[in-house]
C-alpha cells in the first residue's frame, strides 16, 4: 500500500510540475468537457470552452457547416448576426435556443494578444429533428430477370435518418440470404442511402413496398406503401413488334416493285430525257445592230 501511494504522489508531483513549466514558457491549453452536444430544436444549448496558460486571453469562435465558415464570437464579443440569440462567457457560449441550420461544428480558438500563445478546441453542436414523412420512388411493374432500384429519401431528420425497408409490412434483412422469407429475393440495400436494388427482380418480389426514417430521436416514420409487380418478360408482344415491321418492310418493297414494273421509273426517265438544249452561232452583223452571241433553243 505504501508502495501505490508512494507512485501516486509522484504522479501528482510530475503533473504539477508539468503544469507549471507550461505556464512558465507561455504555453496555453484549451479544452472542453463536452465535445459533442445534443439538444432538441428550439431548446437552449451551451458550449464549453476553457483554457489555461494564457496572460491575456483572446477569445473566438467560428462555426463550420459544410463548405460554409463564420465568426460567432470575434475578440470575445458576439458578432452582430448572432448578438440576438447568443451570448459569451468565460467558460463558453450559450444559444438561448437552436434551430436545425446550428447543427455544425464550432471551434473555441485562444491566443494571447501577441498572438505569441494560441490553442484551440472543437465542438459538435447535433440539433435533434425528428424525420419527417419519407418519400418513395417504387416501379409499379419489373420485368423478372432485370434490375430495379427503389429509393427512399427525407430531408427534415437531424442527425440525418437511416432509411429501411418493409415488404407487405415485414422489415427486410440487410442480408435477403439472412431471412428464409426472403432467402429468394437477390437485393442490396443502404441503408444511409435509402436505395433497395434488385439485381436481379425475381418472381417473389411481388408486393407492397414501404420505407421507414428513423434517426434515434422522436417516432420513426414510414412511407405510403407503394405495390411493385414482378412481370414475365412479354415474348407476345415481343413477336407482334417483329411481325409488324416485317409485315411493314413487305410493304414497302412490294410498292417498289409493283412501281418498277410498271415503267413508272423509266417514264421519269425519258421525261428528263426529252428536254434538249441547242446551241446555234448568230450570223454576223454589222457594229450598228444588236449582235446576240448565243440562243438557246428548248
Amino acid at each position: 500500500m505504501g508502495t501505490e501511494a508512494g507512485v501516486g504522489r509522484r504522479r501528482l508531483l510530475l503533473f504539477a510540475a508539468a503544469t507549471l513549466c507550461s505556464l512558465a514558457v507561455g504555453r496555453g491549453e484549451v479544452y472542453t468537457s463536452e465535445p459533442e452536444v445534443r439538444v432538441a430544436e428550439n431548446k437552449p444549448a451551451k458550449l464549453l470552452c476553457s483554457y489555461s496558460g494564457f496572460r491575456s486571453p483572446r477569445v473566438e469562435w467560428k462555426f463550420a457547416q459544410g463548405d460554409t465558415t463564420s465568426l460567432v464570437c470575434y475578440n470575445s464579443k458576439i458578432t452582430a448576426s448572432y448578438e440576438d440569440r447568443v451570448t459569451f462567457s468565460n467558460t463558453g457560449i450559450t444559444f438561448h435556443s437552436v434551430t436545425r441550420r446550428d447543427t455544425g461544428m464550432y471551434t473555441c480558438m485562444v491566443s494571447d494578444d501577441g498572438g505569441n500563445n494560441y490553442g484551440e478546441v472543437s465542438v459538435q453542436l447535433i440539433v435533434l429533428v425528428p424525420p419527417s414523412k419519407p418519400t418513395v420512388s417504387v416501379p409499379s411493374s419489373a420485368t423478372i430477370g432485370t434490375r430495379a432500384v427503389l429509393t427512399c429519401s427525407e430531408s427534415d431528420g437531424s442527425p440525418p435518418s437511416e432509411y429501411y425497408w418493409l415488404k407487405d409490412g415485414t422489415q427486410m434483412p440487410t442480408e435477403p440470404k439472412s431471412s428464409r422469407a426472403f432467402s429468394n429475393s437477390s437485393y442490396t440495400l443502404n441503408h444511409k442511402t435509402g436505395e433497395l436494388i434488385f439485381d436481379p427482380v425475381s418472381a417473389s418480389d411481388t408486393g407492397e413496398y414501404t420505407c421507414q426514417a428513423q434517426n434515434g430521436y422522436g417516432t420513426p416514420v414510414r412511407s405510403d406503401p407503394v405495390r411493385m409487380q414482378a412481370v414475365e418478360v412479354n415474348v407476345g408482344g415481343i413477336v407482334a413488334a417483329v411481325l409488324v415491321t416485317l409485315i411493314l418492310l413487305g410493304v414497302l418493297a412490294f410498292g417498289i416493285w409493283f412501281a418498277y414494273s410498271r415503267g413508272y421509273f423509266n417514264r421519269m426517265k425519258k421525261g428528263t430525257a426529252n428536254k434538249k438544249v441547242i446551241y446555234s452561232q448568230p450570223a454576223a452583223r454589222s457594229e450598228g445592230e444588236f449582235r446576240q452571241t448565243s440562243s438557246f433553243l428548248v
